[in-house]
């Protein structure tokens, strides 16, 4: 365990420095040992739940004179606790406080710590360590580094519950595989451990527990010490059985049933063994019936609150909770995990931040691989929400193959699942880059398009013409896609606007008229159009207002740069303003035959952008 001296800190923490701030830092540095320990102690009450004071002390440099102070012989006990205190604060902070501790080498000065007599000083240190190895910033081959720090922990378990408490949660936070399980095992943890399982404390009872499940986790040696393995007269598979009764806490129940289940997973108990047959599978139901009703809660209390959203996700290690709910064997508990999720994902500020911190597109996508509809609907539900334009998690979506799956989801039988496909893509769709819109088109197929185009359902022909309008916008785009699939695409108007449909349905598809008006050379297919022309006229003389309006969308794009259509709207305008229209209209179409500086260019004023609130119960 060597020796650090000072080392300058790498300036990770950008924060306003102010001037208390520097005040603590200077008495640092005072000759008089009495008014460093006292400043010390200023200190940590300065920092305690104060994350602006920690980036400020650490941006002071604070962190180096600290651990110089702990180390120094000269120091009195007291202060090297104290000290170690202090950091251990620090690193409770945010992660670029860790990475701040870990660039001046914290962890060889705090192991250094633990050969000190003095126990109180030994328990600041490991506290320390304990928070600085259980942040997932910290590299855990740190603690295997120095061949003598494994063997002097053991040592250590048996100096205090603390002690043990601490140097559990490390070694079950640091045993990420097979050689961290063989190390700790070749140092007697199954031995040191064992007992504590039987501890008066249930925090220590807990970790001792959690060390043993990431021990035996696909371990076949461990697992066949553990049956063996006797404490105060009983085999500790009988221990983990009596952990997982109703009245032990779900967290303890679930550690138990994992230890037990990674030891029949490895020979080590039969699987015809009572104790998994039938113990593990009634209480295993039972905690997954409690984790299914506490996700359904979370998702109604978010489901309209802002502020309840943000305190469920702030929440210490609530979303990791409900992201790996995404995993789970129970498709109830799957279920009632999305089901959460999407509630949260109707934050604009959590899609942006929390979201995008746990990856939780990742696992989404894996559950819309293959899972039962009623997964399925709630969880493409959230897709449309993750797709949202400022969501930071559209791009690696796109990129994870998110195309062909919702183009495969507007093929089911399941009208919800058809709804959703279709969304997902019409947000995908906004304000696209021309290759994702190819894409989508291929993907998807003409022939598809046009039959969510005449789906009975009336929502999935609402979204597929939010989809073609978002398709039809910015003049390249409209001009490319209108030159091979224009022909289609003017089929399908046409029918519609023919058809027995309601207001906002053709209110919608003259507006992906105006689009296809807003082109280059498009517009050509709307000139040359008799029939199309027609329509447009005749809906510019219709009784409801919103299709009056959306008729002159389409005149108010045909008449740039072009004479036919401005003769045109000059003569439909004239009929429409003498059938006396309202003020309102007369001043809109009056605009239009002035023309001035207003063009209404409907490539950027009409594409939709749609958050999926659907939260079934």
């Amino acid at each position: 365990m060597a020796c650090l001296l000072e080392t300058p800190i790498r300036m990770s923490v950008l924060s306003e420095v102010t001037a208390s701030s520097r005040h603590y830092v200077d008495r640092l540095f005072d000759p008089d040992p009495q008014k460093v320990l006292q400043g010390v102690i200023d200190m940590k009450n300065a920092v305690i739940g104060n994350n602006k004071q920690k980036a400020n002390l650490i941006v002071l440099g604070a962190v180096p004179r600290l651990l110089y102070l702990l180390q120094q012989e000269t120091s009195s006990t007291e202060l090297k606790t104290e000290c170690a205190v202090v950091l251990g604060s620090l690193a409770m902070g945010t992660e670029n406080n860790v990475k701040s501790l870990l660039d001046c080498h914290i962890i060889p000065a705090l192991l250094q710590g633990l050969l000190s007599p003095d126990l109180k000083f030994i328990e600041a240190c490991l506290r320390c360590l304990r928070t600085i190895f259980t942040s997932p910033v910290t590299p855990e081959e740190l603690l295997y580094t120095d061949a003598t720090v494994i063997p002097h922990l053991m040592a250590l378990l048996s100096r205090s519950r603390y002690t043990q408490e601490y140097i559990c949660q490390i070694f079950s936070h640091c045993c990420k595989g097979p050689d961290h399980q063989t190390i700790l095992f070749n140092h007697g943890a199954v031995q040191n451990i064992a007992h504590l399982l039987t501890s008066v404390s249930y925090k220590v009872r807990m970790q001792a527990l959690k060390c043993f499940s990431v021990l035996a986790f696909e371990n076949p040696q461990v697992s066949m010490t553990l049956v063996n393995v006797l404490v105060d007269g009983e085999l500790l598979p009988q221990i983990f059985v009596k952990m997982l009764q109703r009245d032990k806490p779900i967290e303890m129940q679930l550690t138990s049933a994992k230890c037990l289940t990674y030891m029949c997973r490895a020979g080590a108990i039969r699987t015809d063994d009572n104790c998994i047959v039938l113990k593990l599978d009634h209480d295993l139901k039972h905690a997954h019936e409690l984790r299914q009703a506490a996700f359904k809660l979370y998702a109604s209390l978010g489901a309209n609150d802002e502020d309840i959203r943000k305190k469920i996700i702030e929440t210490e290690n609530m979303m990791d909770r409900i992201v790996t709910g995404l995993s789970e064997s129970s498709v109830k508990v799957r279920l009632a995990a999305v089901r959460c999720l999407h509630s949260l994902s109707r934050s604009v500020q959590q899609l942006r931040t929390s979201f995008q911190d746990h990856a939780v597109w990742k696992p989404l996508m894996k559950v819309l691989q293959n899972a039962p509809d009623e997964i399925l609907v709630v969880a493409s539900s959230m897709l449309c929400n993750l797709l949202l334009e400022f969501s930071p998690s559209k791009e690696p979506i796109l990129e994870s193959g998110a195309v062909e799956l919702l183009c495969g989801l507007t093929q089911s039988e399941n009208p919800a699942l058809r709804v959703n496909g279709i969304w997902a893509l019409m947000n995908m769709a906004f304000q696209a880059e021309q290759k994702i819109k190819a894409d989508i088109l291929r993907s998807l197929s003409t022939e598809q398009l046009f039959r969510l185009l005449s789906d009975s359902d009336l929502n999935v022909l609402m979204k597929t013409l939010g989809l073609l309008r978002n398709l039809l916008s910015t003049r390249p785009h409209i001009d490319k896609i209108m030159s091979t699939h224009g022909k289609q695409i003017m089929q399908a108007v046409t029918l519609i606007l023919e058809g027995e449909h309601n207001i906002e349905v053709k209110e919608q598809t003259l507006c992906i008229l105006a689009n296809i008006a807003d082109g280059t050379t498009a517009k050509e297919l709307i000139m040359t159009n008799d029939d199309i022309l027609q329509k447009i006229k005749y809906y510019m003389g219709h009784s409801h207002v919103k299709l009056q309006l959306a008729a002159m969308f389409c005149i108010s794009n045909l008449v740039w740069n072009e004479e036919e259509g401005k003769r045109l709207l000059r003569f439909v305008l004239k009929k429409i303003m003498e059938r006396k229209v309202s003020n309102r209209d007369s001043i809109s179409c009056s605009k239009i035959l002035g023309r001035g500086t207003t063009h209404w260019a409907l490539s950027t004023q009409q594409s939709l952008l749609g958050m999926n609130e659907n939260l079934l119960a």
